[in-house]
């Protein structure tokens, strides 16, 4: 009897969701913290390893439920929607974060961030004046997350890339 092929669909929500709960689960963390007020960027490496972590193991075990074959285009297809799946997760966190959990936290992020520029001897009041107006843009939710889903689904499709060259086997 021939394997039936499983979808890529069922891989990207399941994996998906596991990748946008762990980025949730950092913002969670930082902002609980106070990590986040702070600007720190350290938690986020997590993510960054864990990412494509994810998307190379989501596409080894679509490879192995496949009866071990691989295409590069089913690769892509997995690892690029393990991405945007994970993203839009995030989104929907981040949505709720600033309209419902804490509304007020953009604007204290934006404070925080102008007082460390103005300690900054280096930097002039046009300097700063430009970096709070760049920061004001990425905290334009329709921006921030469309350029937030954009990024993921860039490097969705890299490491889906790589990983499919590397894993790939459909003679």
């Amino acid at each position: 009897m021939e394997n039936e092929k499983p979808t890529t669909g069922k891989f990207a929500i399941n994996y998906g969701l596991i990748l946008g709960l762990v980025m949730v689960t950092i913002g969670v963390v930082t902002y609980v913290t106070g990590l986040a007020l702070e600007g720190a960027q350290w938690p986020n490496i997590i993510y960054y390893i864990v990412f494509p972590i994810i998307i190379f193991y989501a596409i080894s075990q679509y490879k192995k439920a496949n009866a071990n074959l691989l295409s590069l285009g089913d690769a892509l297809k997995v690892g690029l929607a393990i991405a945007v799946v994970s993203a839009l997760v995030f989104v929907i966190y981040g949505l709720l974060f600033n309209y419902v959990i804490d509304p007020e936290f953009s604007q204290q992020a934006l404070e925080v961030a102008k007082d460390k520029m103005l300690e900054n001897p280096n930097m002039t009041e046009e300097q700063v004046k430009q970096s709070l107006e760049w920061i004001e843009k990425f905290q334009n939710p329709a921006f921030g997350f469309s350029i937030w889903i954009a990024f993921s689904a860039i490097f969705g499709l890299i490491y889906s890339l790589i990983a499919g060259l590397i894993m790939k086997n459909d003679n």
